[in-house]
């Protein structure tokens, strides 16, 4: 492993201690690069989050080495109930080579410091309450080399120095804001909101998953643009919370935490979604999609996760892509940096964006297309009632939402699924 360059120098910064963060500093550590990783809360923390994760999540946390075990504090679930259109479906999760066959389960408020913890164990050097500000740039190249930072409980000055920084800090990323990337107004944005509830269906082993959304508080009942769902936590809570798009002109003008509250109104009262139930306050959080800000390289900063926008716009799942981004640029950042010359350096950094597109542009511009399909509630309607009565064209559905097929020797829905995702343009 390369010997710290000093305390506050590195070969790579790593700005937010987040999935894609903390999967980001893992990879370069374990390749022996020196990485300083900074968070600016302290663990654990609480961030907004479903706290189901997909097979494609779970396969990142065995790749990480996490010890996913049920005595470890994880819930395992078979796959997805969809409800909506007046029926019932429970989907398991497809069998295939490439992804395991079951999903997880973990309240994000110790999830984060499971992944930053096993980044320090690989030699990464994380501070923690480490609020990052100003980038520091080059006053030639306008390159960033470095942070400006407050640390600790004093908010203490402090500067951090590296060649290539990587932004990790979520949606608002500042960092990415400061030099000169801002959100692109064409992509879909969501927005979540969820809360906690005791309830006898705590130990659920399917997610379930929404598809009709009903706001039934006015005169008229009316459609909403968005799913809600119900994951039980197994530790006698569920985690109970509605994704809303912003593609109709619902999502400005309503309270959502209204709707979630007259939503779990509406559910059976045995189930106990109950404001005397309720654990924690609702929490909203939004959700960038779709590569919603770029480029993913530029002047020695790379983007990954929701810096990067790169939420999956069929089914708002973030961390598995915040996870693979991480694991992706850190792979980009080891090449380069075995690099002789800054030119072939910045040849091999250069090619980060291009690998993001070649793995998710084309599935994320077919996301598109669903997020503006479903914007309209005639639309959703017809899909809900129709779709849901052919088990066969749900099992399609589940691979094409939760993004889950072999690309090699797959059955002929992942033949079809891999086939539209090359033709379609890898905006």
């Amino acid at each position: 492993m390369t010997e710290p360059l000093s305390e506050h120098s590195a070969d790579v910064i790593v700005v937010g201690a987040g999935p894609a963060g903390s999967t980001t500093a893992y990879y370069l550590a374990k390749a022996g690069l020196d990485v300083l990783l900074l968070e600016k809360t302290a663990f654990p923390r609480e961030k907004v989050c479903g706290d189901g994760l997909t097979p494609r999540a779970t396969k990142q946390l065995v790749s990480m080495g996490i010890d996913i075990s049920e005595e470890a504090g994880w819930l395992r679930n078979k796959g997805l109930r969809i409800i909506g259109g007046g029926v019932r479906l429970q989907l398991d999760w497809p069998d295939l080579a490439s992804y395991p066959d079951y999903g997880l389960v973990r309240k994000r408020d110790d999830f984060d410091e499971q992944l930053a913890r096993q980044a320090q164990k690989a030699g990464a050097r994380l501070h923690e309450r480490c609020n990052v500000g100003e980038p520091i740039k080059d006053e030639r190249t306008g390159r960033i080399t470095g942070v400006h930072a407050k640390l600790g409980e004093e908010k203490t000055p402090v500067t951090f120095h590296a060649p290539l920084v990587v932004a990790a800090d979520g949606n608002s990323t500042r960092l990415s804001l400061n030099m000169g990337l801002h959100r692109r107004e064409d992509r879909p944005m969501g927005v979540a909101v969820r809360t906690y509830f005791t309830s006898p269906r705590h130990d659920d082993d399917y997610l379930e998953s929404w598809l009709e959304l009903w706001d039934r508080r006015g005169a008229e009942d009316r459609l909403l643009p968005g799913y809600g769902w119900i994951f039980g936590m197994g530790d006698g809570t569920s985690n109970v919370g509605l994704g809303i798009l912003n593609s109709s002109s619902a999502f400005k003008e309503l309270d959502w935490r209204e709707v979630l509250k007259a939503w779990c109104a509406s559910m059976p009262e045995d189930w106990g979604y109950t404001p005397e139930n309720m654990t924690t306050p609702i929490r909203g959080a939004a959700l960038p999609m779709a590569f919603n800000r770029q480029p993913h390289y530029t002047k020695g900063l790379l983007l990954v996760g929701d810096a990067g926008g790169l939420v999956n716009p069929f089914n708002g799942e973030g961390i598995a892509y915040a996870m693979e981004s991480g694991q992706l640029a850190a792979d980009v950042i080891v090449q380069a940096h075995a690099r002789a010359t800054p030119a072939q350096r910045e040849l091999a950094l250069h090619n980060y964006p291009k690998i993001l597109k070649d793995t998710y542009g084309g599935y994320y511009t077919l996301g598109r297309a669903f997020v503006k399909m479903i914007g309209n509630p005639k639309v959703m309607k017809i899909a809900t009632q129709r779709g849901l009565t052919h088990p066969v064209l749900m099992k399609f559905t589940l691979k094409m939402l939760a993004n889950l097929t072999d690309p090699t020797g797959g059955d002929a829905m992942d033949r079809i699924i891999n086939g539209l995702s090359k033709v379609a343009p890898k905006a």
